[in-house]
């Protein structure tokens, strides 16, 4: 009995050591600004930007988001990309606002005017903020069909709330070039050759950790694990991740679970020339889960076009349930088909399938 009380010992001892060696040595720095994804927002025209506001989070904190005012009973949240801040989203939300959809931008805590960046205090506080944001902002309007677009990891942090028990806050969701995990079939091989690689990571600092939050002990995670491609000298943009936020920022780590448990209407829009999505495997990935959420993919657009190049805009706003073309032809597609697989066709080469499956509410 000694002896297996000491072999265990030598064990733990052995896996704290290891652990120790490779969170310490687990150093992450950035790759080179990676200028096919800054620069459209470098270059963005931010004429009319809101001012920032403030909501309290549960935990007292004081955080920001902007708001574009318009009639209507229609409601959307942007969510931006990595490393992003809210004015990213301006040119989508002024587009929205038009249409007449309100529209609320929030920075996530650790971006934007909300310091200190790259930053949570627990894995999963995003959620917690967004429940905290709209038991502030939902009162103030009544009536309304609340809609969730999310852009990049802001796309897969939509997904995380569509797949957890919080999906029904939200009336429909939409996702743009959702990033879903870095081994996704959608994510394309980072290569400086092909410029797309987007951030460098410490696989030993994350490995490290790993194996300190199996023992329950999470006192290192807010150690950087991740370094952007972006710019050093812009104040709104967050250059690094800590280990809770890259895990906070992003679907559950069984991205396919959150897709089947989604019951809420949602869409999939991705850019045909994405630097760093595969953008025919997301019908694959979404259809071989589900079969009622439509993937488009618009040709000729790049992962930041989405939310910057008005042919993309545009696209989003012709689907918004405010203008309701795409959502209706989706319902009363599904209805009149009566759970029998149609095809809809998104993109001339691509296409995919919906039925309606049990638990989606209209």
């Amino acid at each position: 009995m000694k002896r297996i009380a000491i072999g265990v010992a030598i064990c733990l001892i052995l896996q704290f050591g290891v652990a120790a060696a490779l969170v310490g040595l687990g150093r992450v720095s950035p790759p080179e600004a990676l200028k096919s994804v800054t620069d459209p927002f470098a270059k963005m025209d931010l004429t009319g930007l809101p001012p920032v506001e403030r909501y309290k989070a549960r935990d007292g904190a004081e955080l920001s988001f902007r708001t574009y005012k318009a009639g209507g009973n229609e409601v959307a949240v942007l969510i931006h990309g990595s490393a992003g801040s809210s004015s990213d989203m301006h040119l989508m939300a002024k587009s929205l606002a038009d249409a007449g959809v309100t529209v609320f931008v929030p920075d996530l805590r650790g971006h934007g005017a909300n310091h200190p960046h790259g930053d949570v205090s627990y894995t999963g506080q995003l959620d917690d903020d967004m429940a905290d944001f709209l038991e502030m902002m939902r009162p103030k309007l009544p009536g309304s069909r609340w809609t969730l677009v999310g852009f990049s990891s802001g796309g897969g942090f939509a997904l995380r709330i569509a797949g957890s028990n919080r999906a029904r806050e939200f009336d429909r969701y939409i996702l743009l070039s959702p990033y879903l995990r870095y081994d996704a079939p959608t994510a394309r091989p980072a290569n400086a050759a092909q410029n797309n690689v987007w951030y460098s990571v410490s696989i030993k600092r994350i490995v490290g950790l790993s194996i300190f939050n199996s023992f329950g002990l999470h006192g290192l995670d807010g150690l950087p694990v991740l370094a952007f491609a972006v710019p050093q000298n812009i104040e709104s943009v967050t250059g690094m991740y800590s280990f809770r936020m890259q895990k906070s920022f992003a679907p559950h780590s069984d991205y396919n679970a959150d897709i089947r448990a989604v019951p809420r209407p949602m869409l999939v829009f991705v850019g045909g020339a994405d630097e760093l999505f595969f953008p025919e495997k997301f019908g694959q990935v979404f259809g071989a889960a589900r079969l009622d959420i439509p993937v488009t993919i618009l040709p000729g657009m790049g992962h930041s076009d989405m939310i910057t190049k008005p042919e993309a805009i545009s696209a989003l706003v012709k689907a918004f349930p405010a203008r309701g073309d795409a959502w209706r032809e989706m319902k009363n597609t599904v209805t009149a088909a009566n759970a029998v697989m149609v095809e809809v066709r998104a993109d001339p080469s691509t296409s995919a399938a919906m039925t309606m499956l049990p638990g989606i509410s209209w």
